[in-house]
C-alpha cells in the first residue's frame, strides 16, 4: 500500500489538515466497495504527539512523530494559521526532516501557504510552485530563487507538488488520488465532497490590491492617481509627468516598485473595478467596459479573461450578487 503522511504543523489550519486524511481514506472505502484493494495507508505525523490548530480551537493527535518516519511515499504539508513567519519558526525542526524524506525518495506536496514551509527546505530553488494568490508577493520576496506559478491551481515539479489558495488544495488532493489510483475514484471523491474537479486557475478568485510594499513615495503617488482616475485616458507620458520623470526612468522605477509595468497596473486596477461592477450591479458588459476606461470590446474581453481566467459574462454569472440580464 502507498504510505501517505499528513504533516500536522504547529499553528496549523484544521480546514487543510483534515481534507487529505479524509479523502485518501474515503478513496480506500470506494475502492473496496467496487471490489478493489485499498491503496493508501494514511497517517498524521507531527513534531509532537498532540498538535493544536487554528489558535488552539482544535487539537490533532498524531499517529507518529515526524522524526520517526524513515520513509513515506508522499508527505503532505498543510498551511499554518496566521503570520507565515510565526508558522515557519514554530515548525523549524520539521524543515530538515522534510529534506531528508525527499532525498530518501518521498514525494512532497504543499497545500496553499504550506508552500512557505516547503520553500524553507531550499528544495524549490530553481523550480516552480503554487501558493495562495494573496501571498504571492510575500512569497516572491522571501524566496526569490523559486518561480511562482501566478494563478496556478496545481504545480508539479520533480515529484514536488503544490496547490494554490484555500479550496485549491482539494484540486491537488483529487489530482493525487487520480494519479495514484484511478480517474473513477477521483471523480467519485469529487462528487462525494461536492468539488469542482476541473478547475485549473485561481485567477477568478484573486483580488488585486495595489502593491504598496515599497519605499518609493513618488511611485505611490502615481499609484494613487491611477486608482482614483482609472476610467480616464492614462498614458505613460502623463504618469511620468506627475513625478517629473522621463519615460524610461519612470517605467523602470514603476516595475521595480510594484512588480508590474505601468500598463499592467492600469489593466489590473480597471479589471478589479469591472469585477466589482459585475458582482454588485445590473450593468451589461458594454456599460461596465466604458465605466472602467475601455472603448474596445475585444481588448476589454481579452484583458479581463487574461487576468481572471473567465470571460466577463462567465464572471458575472458566477459572482453576481443581484439578478442580472444577459
Amino acid at each position: 500500500m502507498m504510505q501517505i503522511a499528513v504533516f500536522v504543523p504547529e499553528h496549523g489550519v484544521i480546514e487543510a489538515i483534515t481534507p487529505p486524511f479524509r479523502s485518501f481514506n474515503t478513496a480506500n472505502e470506494f475502492l473496496v466497495a467496487f471490489g478493489k484493494e485499498p491503496k493508501f495507508n494514511v497517517e498524521y505525523v507531527g513534531l509532537n504527539k498532540y498538535v493544536s490548530a487554528n489558535n488552539g480551537e482544535y487539537t490533532v493527535k498524531t499517529d507518529r512523530l515526524l522524526k520517526d518516519v524513515k520513509h513515506t511515499d508522499l508527505l503532505i504539508i498543510p498551511p499554518t494559521f496566521g503570520d507565515t513567519q510565526r508558522g515557519i519558526d514554530a515548525n523549524a525542526d520539521a524543515i530538515p526532516l522534510f529534506t531528508k524524506l525527499y532525498k530518501s525518495g518521498s514525494s512532497l506536496a504543499s497545500l496553499c501557504i504550506g508552500a512557505f514551509l516547503l520553500a524553507e527546505t531550499g528544495l524549490l530553488n530553481g523550480k516552480k510552485c503554487s501558493t495562495h494568490w494573496a501571498y504571492i508577493d510575500e512569497f516572491k520576496a522571501k524566496y526569490p530563487e523559486v518561480e511562482v506559478e501566478d494563478g496556478a491551481i496545481i504545480t508539479e515539479y520533480d515529484t514536488i507538488y503544490s496547490s494554490g489558495g484555500a479550496s485549491s488544495l482539494w484540486n491537488l488532493i483529487l489530482y493525487l488520488i487520480e494519479k495514484y489510483s484511478d480517474r473513477e475514484t477521483a471523480v467519485l471523491i469529487s462528487k462525494y465532497f461536492a468539488l469542482d474537479i476541473g478547475r485549473e486557475s485561481q485567477a477568478s478568485f484573486a483580488i488585486f490590491r495595489g502593491q504598496r510594499n515599497h519605499d518609493d513615495d513618488e511611485i505611490q503617488k502615481v499609484q494613487d492617481h491611477i486608482e482614483k482616475n482609472y476610467e480616464e485616458k492614462l498614458t505613460i507620458e502623463s504618469l511620468a509627468a506627475l513625478i517629473n520623470s522621463g519615460r524610461r526612468t519612470f517605467e523602470r522605477r514603476f516595475k521595480k516598485a510594484t512588480n508590474n509595468t505601468a500598463i499592467e497596473y492600469i489593466q489590473r486596477v480597471r479589471i478589479e473595478a469591472a469585477k466589482k461592477f459585475f458582482e454588485a450591479s445590473r450593468k451589461n458588459v458594454g456599460e461596465v467596459m466604458f465605466d472602467v476606461g475601455y472603448t474596445d470590446t475585444k481588448a476589454f474581453r481579452e484583458v479581463f479573461k487574461k487576468i481572471t481566467g473567465l470571460t466577463p459574462i462567465e464572471y458575472r454569472n458566477k459572482f453576481a450578487k443581484t439578478t442580472h440580464e444577459v
